[in-house]
């Protein structure tokens, strides 16, 4: 069944549906129903981004349902009957969890573009906002109640602001330590200040296509010469390209990913008051990185490819990760995975790579995610206390000792990737790295 692109109610925000939508799935009608989420979750995402008209049974059986591409609607009903199951558990959410809600959602039946409107009485407000209001009449001891209370809150505020100003002895703050699973990678840590809000934009741009992309992707591509572009000369691209494909991107070569996870990496450094230096890569050059500590996100330097130059293991080249000495259970090389029907990325990987440096009491830790949301994965997995207690039980295991954990290690993750936002890291491989 092909569907009709409802319009959503256009004076309400994004964010306001999106919230909506948060609701919705948290709630006890859907929290435990992971197919109708994920459901939900694509027809909105695909309607917020413009793609409504493109929803119909077939896309939704392929995507959400994974029926494959020999997917037929008329035969296998179901979409239809999940639609319908949503429809129901919508109204039971409404008439219960989200009586209060200001918005509504709703799954028109015979489509599948989720509508959006305000509240009844919200829409009156809004549509009227001079409507001239009677005042109420009131009595004289209304009138002295009124008084009574207005009275009483000005005695709180006044207290308040009294105790929030008044100078008390100076409160010392503890430090505090990681958990064990944590220490033995990072240090201890002091609580964390309250983080503020940060957001960050995701600009349209065409990035240079590699071997990671899909087939699809490529076809897409635009095609420059290289002569023509004398001022990527330097870069790591134009050496390891063999032409240049411009495609366009609006989330996998953002540093959306890296920014991300940045700051939850500058959080865990705060704890105990430690500086986050950052500096744009084109900026720095090697003799910087090799004189002291050095946290790298990505590559994409031309001089990236000389830090684990001859290192062991895994390397990056041209948007995949080659394995030259496959153990049993590993692929030769590894590959970004695509949705066949939607084309987006649906896998990534990253390399984690923890190097001597110059200076025996220095290292250099490179991170880099093949598209961006495996480098933000991959520096999850690094602050996770569950994650890095499993890697440091496989790093004990290639110990000689099976006590020591080794200095040098290099890591092989993978993440799942759903509407360009990455899951869970998990470990792929570990390589010893003998100096």
């Amino acid at each position: 069944m092909a569907s009709v692109h409802i319009s959503t109610t256009p004076h309400i925000p994004v964010f306001e549906r999106r919230e909506e939508l948060r609701r919705i799935l948290e709630s006890r009608h859907f929290c435990n129903s992971p197919k109708k989420t994920r459901f939900l979750e694509f027809v909105c995402e695909q309607a917020l981004q413009g793609n409504g008209e493109k929803l119909n049974e077939y896309l939704i059986g392929v995507d959400v349902y994974d029926r494959g591409v020999d997917f037929n609607p008329q035969r296998d009903p179901i979409v239809r009957v999940q639609a319908h199951e949503i429809r129901r558990l919508l109204k039971k959410f409404y008439e219960e969890e989200g009586k209060q809600s200001s918005l509504r959602m709703e799954l028109p039946s015979g489509h599948y573009v989720p509508q959006f409107t305000r509240n009844a009485d919200q829409e009156v407000a809004e549509e009227l906002p001079g409507a001239p209001l009677s005042p109420p009449r009131a009595n004289p001891s209304q009138l002295a109640w009124a008084a009574a209370i207005v009275l009483a809150v000005v005695c709180a505020g006044l207290v308040t602001f009294l105790w929030l100003h008044w100078p008390s002895a100076p409160v010392r703050v503890q430090p505090a330590t990681l958990s064990d699973s944590l220490d033995w990678f990072w240090h201890p840590f002091l609580p964390p200040a309250e983080a503020p809000l940060i957001t960050i934009p995701n600009h349209p741009l065409l990035r240079a296509a590699h071997d990671g992309d899909s087939a699809q992707t490529l076809a897409s591509g635009h095609e420059i010469p290289k002569s023509s572009l004398p001022e990527f000369r330097d870069t790591i691209h134009f050496h390891e390209l063999k032409r240049f494909v411009f495609v366009p991107s609006l989330t996998d070569f953002t540093s959306v990913g890296e920014t991300l996870g940045l700051v939850e990496l500058c959080q865990l450094f705060s704890i105990v008051g430690q500086k986050c230096q950052v500096q744009q890569s084109r900026l720095v050059n090697l003799d910087e990185i090799k004189g002291d500590n050095a946290i790298l996100l990505g590559g994409n330097q031309a001089w990236s490819g000389r830090v684990f130059l001859n290192v062991e293991g895994f390397h990056f080249q041209s948007g995949v990760i080659l394995n030259r000495k496959p153990q049993p259970g590993e692929l030769a090389v590894y590959k970004p995975e695509f949705d066949p029907v939607t084309n987006q990325l649906t896998r990534d990987y990253a390399l984690v790579l923890l190097l001597p440096n110059e200076s025996p009491d220095k290292r250099v830790l490179l991170i880099y995610g093949i598209y961006t949301q495996g480098s933000q994965a991959a520096i999850e997995y690094l602050i996770n206390p569950e994650s890095m207690s499993e890697l440091r039980k496989e790093l004990l295991k290639l110990s000689p000792d099976h006590q020591t954990v080794p200095r040098y290690f290099q890591l092989l993750l993978t993440t799942t990737v759903e509407n360009a936002v990455p899951g869970k890291s998990s470990l792929v491989a570990v390589r010893v790295i003998s100096r």
